[in-house]
């Protein structure tokens, strides 16, 4: 795969598929801001343990278009869909009745990172363009894909405010009304 096309085609439509959950999920822009650094946290280290294994041969990438080795504009998936769109949905459903997903999102992500690049790995080389050279291919990247995603979603933890529940929320706005409004 040509990664000038993958840029020119793919790219854009990750960035829109994150603008259109942040449209009409309206989260505070300090929310925003902590999934793309949780984002960008996962991606810088998705490339780092790229590297890692390119120059310990446990894989590499078979495409046109590599910079270092690596496939710059891969990133942005690891950077605005499986970090940043997955701790905005975390973010969104942590506090309420669909808590059960935001725990599915915590454990299911890296599980399934680790399947697409496993199903990438099967394929044929002619076909793929993440290629498992080593016998331990499969155990590095069971182990940075955990890694790489919590890491990035501490550091979203640490950054995003909580989000306020409906009942927190409305005491809040009952406190700030005047005595006369309360009354009617």
């Amino acid at each position: 795969m040509d990664m000038q096309v993958y840029t020119l085609h793919v790219v854009p439509v990750i960035v829109i598929v994150y603008g259109v959950f942040v449209l009409f999920m309206h989260p505070p822009v300090k929310v925003i801001a902590a999934t793309l650094v949780g984002g960008l946290v996962m991606a810088l280290l998705n490339m780092a343990g790229d590297l890692i294994a390119i120059h310990t041969s446990q894989w590499y990438y078979n495409a046109s278009g590599l910079i270092g080795q690596l496939p710059l504009p891969l990133y942005t998936t690891s950077l605005f869909i499986t970090g940043g769109l997955a701790y905005l949905l975390i973010w969104r459903f942590w506090r309420s009745v669909y808590h059960w997903f935001a725990l599915l999102l915590l454990v299911g992500m890296p599980a399934l990172g680790f399947l697409r690049d496993l199903w990438q790995a099967d394929l044929d080389t002619t076909n793929s363009f993440l290629i498992w050279r080593g016998q331990l291919a499969w155990a590095g990247d069971v182990l940075l894909w955990p890694i790489m995603f919590f890491a990035g979603y501490l550091v979203f933890r640490a950054i995003a405010p909580l989000r306020a529940t409906a009942s927190s929320s409305s005491a809040k706005s009952a406190e700030g009304t005047p005595a006369m409004e309360k009354q009617k």
